[in-house]
């Protein structure tokens, strides 16, 4: 919640702690986890996002590292992510690690040594680069399964779950999440060639949409032609999607056989 593709970093505390407070009613009894996102600019804002959540009742806290003033090396970084776990002691704490964005590029491998010493609620990461070799020396060091390595570049997740990635958060699910799910059974049957099948098509989509030009705007848009439920406008400096767009993506996502007649 209030992650990327919700536009959290776009909205105002208040609007943060309404939709928050808003999904953990509407989850109750329904979704297994409620994960929030307190990610900020500036420390006291992550602090009063995270004590929020835990007064809330969620199940756990994602934060990005901050991306004005960016911390520099590893030491840095988990100062300030300890900072605001520290505000919700009993509440699971995730790293959101997605370097496109914050152009943080600390390794998340360098990143885990000694972790839990300074932050004992830390669970895992939520993994949103393409560093398959970061991600793999992180599974590498994880022989205990201690943490959790969340992958979040949808194209790729089928070679993060062999590398060992044991769950995804990502956009492409809001729509596409029958189909991911049918992926996922498919690689844990073993049934590799049917589980490819799936990427490969997921990925088409994306292709195809990545070059008319995709972002989070576009990304509602489909949601909001796939679901019927009017997802709005995105938040400026974000422009809504041409009604081109919108016109050919659902064509493009009609198109699509999936396999076994899906």
């Amino acid at each position: 919640v209030n992650g990327t593709t919700g536009e959290g970093l776009s909205l105002s505390i208040q609007e943060r702690k309404q939709l928050a407070e808003e999904w953990m009613c509407q989850g109750k009894d329904k979704l297994d986890h409620v994960i929030i996102h307190v990610g900020a600019l500036n420390l006291p804002e992550c602090q009063e996002l995270a004590r929020h959540a835990a007064a809330i009742g969620a199940d756990g806290i994602a934060v990005i590292a901050p991306f004005f003033f960016k911390p520099t090396n590893k030491d840095e970084l988990v100062a300030f992510l300890q900072k605001v776990a520290s505000e919700a002691p009993e509440v699971p704490f995730y790293y959101y690690h997605i370097p496109p964005l914050t152009g943080v590029k600390i390794r998340v491998e360098e990143l885990l040594d000694g972790i839990k010493a300074q932050i004992p609620t830390f669970q895992g990461v939520k993994f949103s680069d393409t560093d398959l070799l970061d991600l793999a020396q992180c599974i590498h060091k994880n022989e205990a399964g201690e943490f959790e390595f969340l992958y979040g570049v949808d194209e790729q997740l089928l070679g993060a779950l062999t590398l060992g990635a044991n769950g995804a958060v990502g956009s492409t699910y809001n729509y596409l999440g029958r189909q991911t799910n049918l992926m996922l059974q498919a690689f844990a049957k073993p049934d590799f060639a049917l589980a490819q099948q799936y990427q490969f098509l997921t990925g088409e989509f994306l292709n195809f949409v990545i070059k008319l030009g995709f972002g989070v705007a576009q990304t509602k848009a489909v949601m909001t032609s796939v679901s019927g439920i009017p997802m709005g406008p995105p938040r400026l400096p974000l422009v809504a999607a041409s009604s081109e767009f919108i016109v050919k993506a659902k064509a493009k996502l009609d198109s699509i056989v999936w396999p076994n007649g899906d």
